[in-house]
């Protein structure tokens, strides 16, 4: 049975890079229990990206004693993957205190009963094992985040080890200097995960996917995967959730994206849609200037005497659509028509992207 929701708050939301793998990490297994030539730099000898150069940058002529109080006084917002009550992995944009190594930061506060336990939304946990040290360093021009983890990663919980890989991942890959992530332990290389040996090979990133849907019977050779946002809830609190779906590949992508939001979450999940499953899609969409403009019918209407869409539709339909290249705003017709309002009242413009995931309460 699909579920459906419909509720009225504002979200602030954000969200991360098309899955396009067909598994997570499906490389060839192996066990290299020797490192590699080393061939990389500390985290903090290069710049990050503009805003991580920016955030971690000295002032020329200041104190040191200066610069170090005003780091511990200044914070930023990060995207953390933790896992939800449903074992979903879900971003939830925490704020950090802002320092150096932005990358190591990260995965430390991926530990439980460490520095993320006082930050902890309800429900969530934290998905490295207590006690684990972590380090991080970047392969020179290759995009590639060496996470280095100390004997007690190993100790994870192994029905949850797809969970601790994909989390790692996403969180690493939020910054733009990072697109793909390689396991260490004490120094070696691993090309399994330690438990249930899930592969790694030469390093994984977010085209292997999040949350993968493993219910569907599909023809792998001629379908493709797309990354839907559906809504996750903890008692009153709702947020959003990517899920890697697997579509026929032919179809246009933005419109399987679009219709596989109003078929909504598959079975078997705790997750809802804002989306009434008998919504349709009146047009193919097609892009034009970095705005998609989605032609629907008047059952995308959350009033239809006010001619207003809800606020969770247009995040959904946002999150989702801007995940594929060249998108970068959504806009909603109802049966040919632009006057379409927000749950304000107030003309429904363009929907960007947002910058931050689930970045407060709703």
């Amino acid at each position: 049975m699909r579920k459906y929701v419909k509720t009225g708050a504002p979200l602030i939301i954000l969200a991360t890079l098309i899955a396009t793998g067909c598994s997570f990490g499906s490389k060839d297994a192996a066990t290299n229990l020797d490192a590699p030539p080393v061939n990389y730099v500390e985290e903090g000898e290069i710049d990050l990206d503009e805003t991580e150069a920016g955030e971690e940058g000295e002032e020329a002529g200041e104190e040191e004693g200066a610069e170090k109080a005003e780091q511990t006084a200044e914070t930023v917002e990060r995207e953390l993957y933790l896992i939800d009550a449903n074992g979903m992995v879900v971003p939830q944009t925490l704020t950090l205190p802002k320092q150096e190594g932005v990358l190591k930061q990260s995965l430390e506060y991926l530990v439980e009963d460490g520095p993320v336990s006082e930050l902890l939304p309800s429900g969530f946990q934290a998905v490295l094992p207590a006690g684990t040290v972590v380090d991080v360093n970047l392969k020179e021009d290759e995009k590639t985040a060496i996470a280095d983890f100390s004997k007690e990663f190993e100790l994870y919980d192994g029905n949850k080890e797809q969970q601790v890989l994909q989390a790692i991942t996403w969180t690493l890959t939020q910054f733009e200097s990072v697109e793909k992530v390689q396991i260490r332990i004490n120094g070696y290389d691993q090309e399994v995960m330690p438990q249930h040996k899930t592969p790694i090979g030469d390093g994984v990133s977010r085209s292997d996917g999040i949350n993968l849907e493993s219910n569907q019977v599909v023809d792998l050779v001629n379908s493709e995967e797309v990354l839907l946002y559906f809504l996750g809830h903890q008692g009153e609190t709702s947020y959003y959730v990517p899920v890697t779906r697997r579509v026929e590949a032919g179809d246009n992508i933005l419109a399987a994206a679009v219709n596989e939001l109003i078929d909504g979450p598959s079975l078997g999940t705790q997750l809802l849609s804002s989306l009434q499953s008998d919504v349709k899609l009146l047009d193919t969409p097609v892009p034009k200037d970095g705005t998609l403009t989605l032609n629907f019918d008047n059952t995308i209407l959350d009033s239809l005497e006010n001619m207003s869409v809800s606020q969770e539709v247009l995040n959904m339909l946002a999150l989702t659509l801007t995940e594929q290249d060249g998108i970068e705003k959504i806009s909603i017709e109802v049966n040919g028509e632009a006057s379409v309002l927000n749950q304000e009242g107030e003309p429904a413009e363009a929907v960007s992207r947002p910058k931050q995931v689930n970045d407060h309460p709703l």
